[in-house]
């Protein structure tokens, strides 16, 4: 590795960039909410540990008694997000992030690390593959999405009943969302325009607390779509996917 890796910290976090969207002046609304979010979680023992270069590589985790995801289980990290893009990739740094985060959960003695997975519907989704090179396992489903645990004691998380269950009463496309991701504002500012262009009924509701997170009705890391009352997905779309949800669905 031809950098160091450190954690964001309550006295740092205002001079860092965040990895996914790297700007020099300009400040973006979903960045802007994302440091806004993280303030709130560090002292919470949210962990956002990355390369001290202007690149994207990082991991994000934080106690799953905490974390904004509908997944339970006692004495576990929750991995939101592992990322190394392209170019920084076989120089170590993937390993090297992981490595530290089941070191810090042995550290702490916790029983293990977790993260969400998927059968189909990868994208958005830190690299499963990768995952089980360090042992983690499927634990849980919740119809095509995997839990994913690496377990020190044989205790093992689980989705929710209500994220098991993918329904909610409405009939409107239905965006759930958290600040967890830079990414977001301009996913969901893409989704509110083209449903207003087309007259599409459309709810969007902010996942503000880790009240509403842990009682979500369906999969989540940050976000999660609904349409006819059914779950489609946890990742962020644009909108010809979105076009196809809707034309599939109707």
């Amino acid at each position: 590795m031809s950098g160091n890796l450190f954690n964001l910290t309550p006295e740092n976090l205002a001079d860092e960039h965040l990895c996914c969207i790297i700007r020099s002046h300009k400040r973006h609304p979903g960045v802007e909410a994302k440091r806004q979010w993280l303030s709130a979680r560090l002292p919470e023992g949210h962990v956002f540990r990355k390369l001290d270069q202007r690149a994207t590589v990082f991991i994000e985790y934080a106690p799953l008694e905490t974390a904004w995801v509908p997944v339970v289980g006692d004495k576990y990290l929750y991995i939101y997000c592992l990322w190394v893009l392209r170019d920084q990739r076989n120089r170590g740094y993937g390993r090297a992030l992981m490595e530290h985060c089941v070191a810090d959960a042995l550290t702490q003695g916790r029983s293990g690390v977790c993260m969400l997975g998927a059968v189909k519907q990868r994208a958005w989704l830190s690299d499963q593959s990768f995952a089980r090179h360090f042992g983690f396992e499927i634990v849980d489903t919740a119809g095509d999405y995997e839990l994913l645990a690496l377990s020190f004691d044989g205790t093992k998380p689980h989705f929710t009943e209500a994220a098991k269950r993918q329904t909610i009463d409405s009939q409107d496309l239905t965006v759930f969302y958290s600040p967890q991701c830079p990414y977001i504002h301009q996913t969901v500012e893409t989704i509110r325009q083209y449903c207003a262009e087309r007259a599409v009924p459309l709810s969007i509701i902010p996942v503000d607390s880790l009240k509403k997170a842990k009682a979500l009705p369906g999969p989540f890391n940050n976000f999660a779509l609904f349409y006819r009352g059914k779950f489609q997905t946890v990742n962020l779309i644009d909108t010809g996917t979105l076009g196809r949800i809707l034309a599939k669905n109707d």
